[in-house]
């Protein structure tokens, strides 16, 4: 083989350098793309998105300085290169699949061995191998990012290399040149990411984006194939990779649910990622309901189960409606599962504003939009779990961020008798700062002053820093008396919210000096909802150790996870 490529002529030249910077233009696209795979699959489906991006960018570009240190290893450019391009190919095509389906087999394992020793149903085996296999499993993603890594590191090196080869001769501007169309192609990669394959299925997103690494290489090794050793083998690969995509594409997302669906302990129904999040409805049947226990996870939390939803949206609705003085415009954040806006309806209520991201979400529980779609069982069982209250004529849906809409509230000169903040737990930095004394300061100018604003607050016991947190933060906020209370849901055990009023009574002395209980529930009374402000004995004791979550800072984000590993390491042992 020769080392050059002989006597170039200026046109040839340019034609060269086109198609090497294209490929490495796209190759960088595919790259980034790839990290974004893996660090959305080990957010999103295994939990930790904030400590699971950061490592996976950390551990991929630690392997990429690798993979660059060792691509002076291979002595033959064109061949490496060409290899290389089908190999990243394989891997960013099949390594979700393959992490979800080692996943898969760590969580069935017990199950397995548990039917084959005939053990009674209501024994699993889960000892010390099976914890291992399944906490080692959850770290798959980084031993494919790291993988990945050193095999895109070797990229730039290899590419630059057989461009002195085309020239024949050593060039000043190889690296600016070479690096110029990494950047270049990262940024247009990070572009196509954000507005088009977020909302993707990742199995579809990742055949995508490995097409495009096979077409890369496919033209690569075209123009270059007689200085590529086994040429003809390779071209096999490449065509072997594109009936590889082909399937992926077609069938890899329901392989994908499939596996996805072991780590789930009741029969999954619905399954579907959206634009902001991945959700999963599960059901299982009981002896003691006559309806499917209906169970609603979103990226693997659990958000209701209808078997004791109403305990907990009773508890966020009633204390705030009955602690306000007039019902008629009330305002809830979150809550895009209608279950709270179900209960607010119940009250004389004039019109009720519903803010919440994520329009899917929202069609899958009767808000209409004609840009998603769901499955009319599904749509058919949700909404008779939230009395259709999307439908209702008092109902305003509005689909946006809420951290803006807040201030399109304010500038509109909006003003609200109750507000009830429905949000997910602070389980991601985005959602911190929808926790923050900046954002419960815009939504106090909202509320009328005799009204009141009730936040769901995760749990006084799991996640105590973060419960006291939120309170401490609400008060912060310049509201004048800010209560907490607590009640225990069976699916979550004991939960928390927070309570506020801008002036003249605490809330739990409004709701003392109610004479009659105006809406009827099957939950709530007076000495029910009063019991629920009684806390242990020096629980408060610590309460000026906890600091305030001020905007940007992720005070309780921070809370947040500490408290969930700690319990996470308690569990497990």
């Amino acid at each position: 083989m020769s080392s050059t490529i002989k006597s170039p002529s200026k046109f040839s030249l340019l034609g060269h350098d086109i198609l090497l910077i294209t490929v490495m233009a796209v190759l960088a696209g595919c790259g980034l793309i790839y990290e974004y795979l893996l660090s959305h699959y080990a957010g999103r489906v295994l939990g930790s998105v904030e400590s699971a991006i950061y490592a996976m960018i950390g551990t991929m570009i630690v392997a990429m300085g690798i993979g660059a240190f060792l691509a002076r290893w291979f002595k033959d450019a064109f061949t490496a290169f060409a290899w290389l391009e089908s190999i990243i190919a394989l891997i960013g095509m099949g390594c979700i699949l393959a992490i979800a389906g080692v996943i898969a087999v760590s969580y069935s394992l017990p199950h397995m061995f548990s039917s084959i020793f005939n053990l009674p149903p209501d024994v699993v085996l889960n000892g010390y191998v099976f914890q291992k296999l399944q906490e080692w499993s959850r770290f798959l993603p980084y031993v494919f990012g790291l993988i990945l890594g050193l095999f895109i590191g070797m990229e730039i090196p290899l590419i630059a290399r057989i461009r002195q080869h085309v020239y024949g001769r050593f060039l000043e501007n190889n690296a600016g040149t070479i690096y110029g169309a990494d950047y270049i192609g990262a940024g247009i990669g990070a572009a196509i990411w954000v507005s088009i394959m977020l909302s993707m299925p990742i199995m579809q997103a990742a055949a995508w984006t490995a097409l495009f690494n096979i077409i890369a290489g496919l033209a690569f090794l075209w123009r270059y194939h007689t200085y590529v050793r086994f040429a003809k083998l390779l071209l096999a690969c490449h065509l072997l990779l594109l009936v590889l995509f082909a399937f992926i594409l077609v069938l890899g997302s329901s392989w994908m649910d499939n596996l996805s669906n072991v780590l789930y302990k009741d029969k999954v129904i619905y399954s579907q990622a959206t634009k902001y999040q991945h959700v999963v409805l599960t059901e299982r049947l009981s002896k003691n309901q006559p309806q499917p226990i209906t169970d609603l996870y979103l990226n693997g939390r659990l958000q209701f189960s209808s078997v004791d939803e109403q305990i907990y949206h009773s508890m966020l609705v009633y204390p705030a409606m009955l602690a306000s003085n007039r019902h008629e415009r009330v305002l809830i954040i979150g809550g895009g599962d209608g279950l709270a806006l179900r209960d607010v309806l119940k009250w004389p209520v004039s019109k009720v504003t519903l803010i919440d991201l994520d329009g899917q979400l929202l069609n899958l529980f009767g808000h209409k939009d004609a840009e998603f779609t769901s499955p009319e069982d599904i749509s058919q069982r949700l909404l008779s779990l939230n009395s259709k209250s999307m439908h209702d004529p008092r109902a305003d849906i509005i689909v946006g961020d809420a951290f803006l809409e807040v201030e399109k509230l304010l500038d509109q000169a909006k003003q609200f008798d109750t507000i009830l903040i429905d949000l997910p737990d602070p389980n991601h930095p985005d959602l911190n700062k929808m926790y923050s004394d900046y954002f419960y300061n815009h939504v106090r100018q909202l509320l009328a002053p005799d009204g009141a604003m009730a936040v769901q607050s995760t749990s006084p016991y799991h996640a105590k820093k973060a419960f006291l947190s939120i309170a401490k933060t609400v008060k912060a906020a310049g509201f004048e008396y800010v209560e907490q209370y607590q009640q225990n849901i069976p699916s979550f055990g004991q939960w928390g919210w927070t309570i506020a009023t801008k002036m003249g009574q605490s809330a739990s002395g409004r709701i003392n000096d109610v004479t009659a209980m105006p809406i009827p529930s099957r939950w709530i009374s007076k000495e029910y909802l009063l019991a629920s402000f009684i806390f242990p004995n020096n629980y408060f004791e610590h309460i000026k150790d906890i600091e305030v979550n001020r905007l940007g800072s992720g005070q309780l984000y921070d809370y947040y996870r500490t408290a969930w590993q700690i319990e996470s390491e308690l569990y497990k042992n």
